[in-house]
């Protein structure tokens, strides 16, 4: 019987420890897929104080207003702005 050269055998347990790795990340993705519905994707009070939108108290008005558009005609005559 023929003797294993020690490359073959480190190719296989390669392999092995590959295809072993792919079937857990698709384990892995089957799980997170069958978990994830539309009540886990809303958002929260606290996710929304996160990211700065502020809590359900706030009606949106600030300190600060937004820039105010102007119309092309104010953008060429800057003395019009006060209309």
């Amino acid at each position: 019987m023929a003797r294993k050269s020690r490359t073959a055998v480190l190719k296989r347990q390669r392999e092995v420890r590959k295809a072993e790795k792919a079937a857990a990340k698709r384990e892995k993705r089957v799980e997170r897929d069958s978990e994830s519905t539309d009540a886990n994707r809303v958002a929260t009070a606290d996710d929304l104080e996160g990211y700065g939108f502020g809590g359900p108290d706030d009606t949106g008005n600030s300190d600060t207003s937004p820039p105010r558009l102007r119309s092309p005609e104010e953008r060429k005559r800057p003395w019009l702005k006060n209309r």
